[in-house]
């Protein structure tokens, strides 16, 4: 039996509640696939995004796989056979930047559980009719950042959000205090600099650090 968009809305709300703050992950080596997802994991991040933008995302997303208390996803999920490549190498999850019928009809068939994204109330509200109410807000600085998905929550207080695109240390907190937003997707707690220089102390420290932004009153 094929997901059902509410099902898939619920399974990836449980992965958003995890931490308020949801690595987003450009991988070019293999080799730092594991320590980089121990690291993040230690630090308090269990749900990690890997973004389909490289070659050594899928043989990443399977090593990151077996790492204790962690939870892979894919990201970047534009196409039917993008689903399929994420669900055989154990992502748990996806996310996309849009979403399509067909996009969607896909994921509900590998049984993959999709964050989808909107950027527009039209976008979130044809989601919704389709079952979908955890949804991605991206790009989220670029479509009018904290105040714009503010604006969202008066009409569409159902639908709950995960801000990415531009999310930093600096305003991560302004979106995690809104009502309708659970968590943000955020790159800069694994910098391509550490992940060069394998510092792994340096990043669980980041990631640590993210952990604790949460909502204000």
């Amino acid at each position: 039996m094929a997901l059902t968009p509410s099902d898939a809305s619920r399974l990836t709300r449980e992965v958003c509640a995890f931490a308020p703050i949801v690595p987003v992950l450009v991988i070019d080596d293999v080799d730092a696939a594991r320590p980089l997802a121990e690291a993040l994991v230690a630090g308090g991040l269990p749900a990690l995004e890997v973004t389909l933008r490289t070659p050594a995302a899928l043989p990443a997303i399977r090593t990151m796989a077996e790492v204790a208390g962690g939870y892979v996803g894919a990201g970047t999920l534009v196409t039917p056979k993008d689903v399929r490549a994420a669900k055989e190498a154990g992502a748990t999850f996806g996310v996309s930047p849009g979403a399509t019928d067909e996009l969607l009809a896909a994921c509900e068939k590998e049984d993959l559980p999709l964050l989808p994204g909107a950027a527009t109330a039209s976008e979130a509200m044809r989601l919704l009719s389709r079952g979908y109410d955890m949804l991605k807000f991206f790009p989220a600085e670029a479509s009018g950042g904290a105040p714009a998905l503010n604006a969202l929550a008066a009409p569409l207080p159902q639908i709950t959000f995960c801000p990415t695109g531009g999310i930093s240390p600096g305003n991560a907190t302004a979106y995690l205090r809104l009502p309708n937003v659970l968590c943000a997707g955020g790159s800069w707690v694994a910098p391509k600099n550490l992940v060069a220089a394998k510092d792994w102390s340096g990043i669980e420290a980041l990631a640590r650090a993210a952990s604790e932004l949460g909502k204000t009153q």
